[in-house]
């Protein structure tokens, strides 16, 4: 019998010793996986549907259906390598280590996670409202782990990390059911103050869409310099703003320019002065 002969009844003999000390591990962590991934689906589906019963908004149900199935999963990964034989606390110091390499490699996109699990838990904005983070104002598509999606005012689609967003001023315009409409008029100081003031509220009173509580409010603001300016501020259901808006704005002027009340302009006055010379001839 050569040598080669040899070598190959011994790594068959290794094999066949191998594959009895060992196959009954694998084929037990092969079922602890499979047994193990299946039980984890289950246990996520049944807390989904508690969180849909109870209607949890559905981006905080997505969110917590990944962590609840990722977590559950890592802990039948664990519990089939131990049953192969290796050190699950030397294990889970490895993937400990390989955790904080991969965390200081990727800390930007961590910090836009942590803030992403902030806005999904506390809910500064929903899905539908019209905010402004980041510097961007738009309606709200979409709630991620790592960006928000919004849709400006002129369709544009912007995609704003989570990091910027949570470490600014967070605006949400649509958050409360009424707003209040800011509008400031002047008039001239030929004007009739109590007349012009009579001829708002009407205006006011006769646009259906504000709200007669809260009461709305008219007054003499400033005495500026080319004009007695008044602030005249409804209140109107938020979806209602902007055209009410825009829609006293012109009803504003067309009604001052039918009762002959000015609403001035900046002016300026400019007197040349000739300065007179002697001249000797």
């Amino acid at each position: 019998m050569d040598i080669t002969s040899l070598n190959i009844e011994k790594i068959i003999e290794l094999v066949t010793i191998w594959m009895t000390t060992y196959s009954m591990k694998i084929i037990a962590a092969i079922l602890i996986f499979v047994i193990g991934k299946w039980v984890a689906r289950r246990i996520t589906n049944l807390f989904i549907k508690l969180l849909e019963k109870n209607k949890v908004d559905i981006t905080l149900t997505r969110f917590l259906e990944s962590i609840v199935y990722y977590t559950l999963l890592v802990g039948v990964l664990i519990a089939a390598a131990g049953q192969l034989g290796i050190n699950t606390t030397s294990f889970i110091a490895i993937v400990g280590a390989a955790g904080l390499a991969i965390a200081l490699a990727l800390k930007d996109s961590l910090a836009n996670f942590s803030s992403g699990v902030m806005l999904i838990l506390f809910r500064p904005f929903r899905v539908g409202d019209f905010v402004t983070v980041g510097g961007v104002t738009g309606s709200v598509m979409g709630i991620d782990v790592f960006n928000t999606i919004l849709n400006t005012p002129d369709n544009q689609r912007v995609i704003v990390p989570n990091a910027s967003i949570t470490n600014n001023v967070i605006t949400n315009v649509t958050a409360n059911d009424t707003r209040r409409v800011d509008l400031v008029v002047g008039i001239g100081y030929g004007d009739d103050i109590l007349k012009a003031k009579q001829v708002l509220d009407r205006i006011l009173k006769e646009e259906d869409r504000v709200l007669e509580t809260p009461k709305p409010n008219i007054a003499v603001s400033e005495l500026a310099d080319s004009s007695v300016n008044f602030v005249v501020r409804p209140w109107v259901k938020t979806g209602d703003y902007w055209d009410v808006y825009f829609d006293l704005t012109e009803k504003i002027k067309l009604t001052f320019d039918k009762e002959g009340i000015s609403i001035p302009f900046p002016q300026q006055d400019v007197h040349l002065f000739q300065e007179k010379s002697d001249t000797k001839s």
